[in-house]
């Protein structure tokens, strides 16, 4: 059975049919062909699927699109402003904070919803809100590095 459901996506409202059981990450990579969350576990364990939700980071894999409407949906592509990246994002790039790229995506979207709601975050604090992502190549230094890097950038340009 199949309803319209209207997400709020990287700023702009998408209205979809689709059943509203399906869960988030496959509306978003199959009917909105944003493919930056991932599959990764399917139990919400490994955060390769996260997005942000109304400005906290959130899994995806199981939790019913329609549990999302009226709600505010920031992926991985919508984080960038006028075809520049997120200041994380470039922080990531330059730290060089990724290897495989199982859990980039999770760590990214992690990242950013801690600075937009402490934007000078303690060490403890970023390994508190980077630690519901899996990375298996254990390049946690690098993660931590980065958010810290982007964290001194945002902070110098307000």
């Amino acid at each position: 059975m199949t309803q319209k459901i209207t997400l709020q996506v990287n700023g702009e409202s998408k209205s979809i049919s689709a059943n509203p059981e399906e869960p988030l990450l496959y509306i978003l990579r199959n009917e909105l062909g944003l493919k930056g969350a991932k599959y990764g576990c399917g139990i919400h364990q490994c955060g390769a699927c996260m997005v942000i939700v109304d400005s906290k980071a959130e899994p995806t894999c199981l939790r019913p699109c329609v549990s999302f409407e009226n709600l505010k949906i920031t992926t991985l592509e919508g984080l960038g402003q006028n075809g520049a990246l997120h200041p994380v994002q470039t922080a990531f790039i330059d730290t060089q904070a990724a290897q495989c790229g199982y859990c980039v995506n999770g760590m990214i979207v992690s990242a950013v919803a801690l600075l937009e709601n402490s934007p000078n975050p303690s060490e403890h604090e970023i390994r508190t809100a980077l630690d519901p992502v899996i990375c298996r190549c254990g390049t946690h230094s690098r993660f931590i590095k980065a958010v810290k890097l982007a964290s001194e950038r945002i902070n110098s340009n307000s």
